[in-house]
C-alpha cells in the first residue's frame, strides 16, 4: 500500500484536504445529494404504490 507523498518522494505531512465545511459550500455536493434523494424518493414511492396495488388486488401477481 502506498502512502501519500510529496513531489520529492517524501511523506506529505503538510498536504491539506478540504474541510467538511468547504465541501458543504460546494454547489456540486448539494446537487448530487438532491439527485440521489430524488431518485430514492421516486423508487420508494413506486415500490410502495406497487405493493398497495398488489395488496388491494388491482394487479395480479
Amino acid at each position: 500500500m502506498t502512502g501519500t507523498t510529496d513531489g520529492d518522494g517524501g511523506p506529505a505531512e503538510n498536504v491539506r484536504r478540504p474541510s467538511f465545511a468547504a465541501m458543504a459550500r460546494d454547489r456540486r455536493v448539494w446537487l448530487i445529494l438532491a439527485v440521489v434523494a430524488g431518485l430514492l424518493v421516486c423508487c420508494c414511492s413506486a415500490v410502495v404504490g406497487a405493493l398497495i396495488a398488489l395488496s388491494s388486488g388491482l394487479l395480479t401477481a
